[in-house]
């Protein structure tokens, strides 16, 4: 029997908490590597939905320059593809609908091509099969498979209550949430 002095177990220790901290940063990195490219898409499309709009208004104000630092701008991941111009139509329908899609891309979309724009579609989906049930936001994350981090779940959270707000879900006692009767 080999004797391990409590020295290198200590350290054997520590080494393994460090592993597991690496291992646990590399998937928030990659997490948030993914936000950031969905949000500089949005970013994009709302400049260019901006844009449009102010084209069609009388006396067309020419847009002030939005602040965006360059560090930022230059670090965003190549799988952000820029989104298509929309027509005037399109900008006036999406104007008038309040049904915006939030979503990161989920942890285990390791290559980036996951659509973005879907959380409520999916979020939707879950309740029409979850039925006359109450279940949490962090049930409905893990049911999604975006519950490996606390922003995939927050914005789980935030469509919820936002679908709350729409009557499209129904929020019956604290944190729980059941699909609107229809």
């Amino acid at each position: 029997m080999v004797s391990v002095t409590p020295k290198a177990r200590n350290i054997e220790i520590t080494a393994e908490g460090l592993q597991e901290d690496l291992a646990r940063l590399e998937i928030q990195k990659q997490a948030l590597e993914r936000e950031l490219a969905a949000v500089t898409a949005h970013l994009g499309s709302v400049q260019r939905a901006l844009s449009a709009l102010q084209a069609l208004m009388p006396e067309a104000v020419p847009p002030a320059p939005a602040a965006r630092p360059a560090d930022v701008v230059a670090k965003v991941p190549a799988t952000a593809a820029p989104a298509p111009v929309p027509s005037a139509d399109e900008v006036e329908d999406a104007a008038g609908d309040g049904d915006r899609a939030e979503d990161d891309s989920g942890p285990g979309d390791a290559d980036g091509s996951k659509a973005y724009g879907k959380l409520t579609e999916q979020i939707l989906a879950y309740f029409a099969d979850a039925g006359n049930t109450d279940v949490r936001a962090r049930d409905v994350a893990s049911a999604l498979g975006r519950d490996t981090d606390s922003g995939s779940i927050n914005a789980v959270r935030s469509t919820l209550d936002r679908l709350v707000g729409q009557s499209r879900v129904r929020r019956v006692g604290r944190g729980l949430y059941r699909a609107a009767k229809r």
